[in-house]
């Protein structure tokens, strides 16, 4: 089973992750420290079920500027 998070990019720079099959969110103020996280989390919430053989982050970036 594998399980995807969709990460941002906070203003501040750092990322923030939400799972989009279950309830895990987490944050880290640089992307090793988000995949630290991440796996922490994930960990944690199948701490009494079979664990996803593989985690997916999938960066979300979203860019607005003028055409003006």
């Amino acid at each position: 089973m594998e399980i995807i998070f969709s990460v941002t990019q906070e203003s501040d720079g750092g990322f923030v992750a939400e799972c989009l099959s279950h309830d895990i969110f987490t944050q880290g103020n640089t992307w090793e420290e988000l995949r630290r996280n991440v796996r922490e989390a994930v960990t944690g919430y199948f701490f009494d079920q079979p664990k996803p053989t593989a985690i997916r982050l999938h960066l979300v970036r979203d860019e607005l500027f003028s055409c003006a």
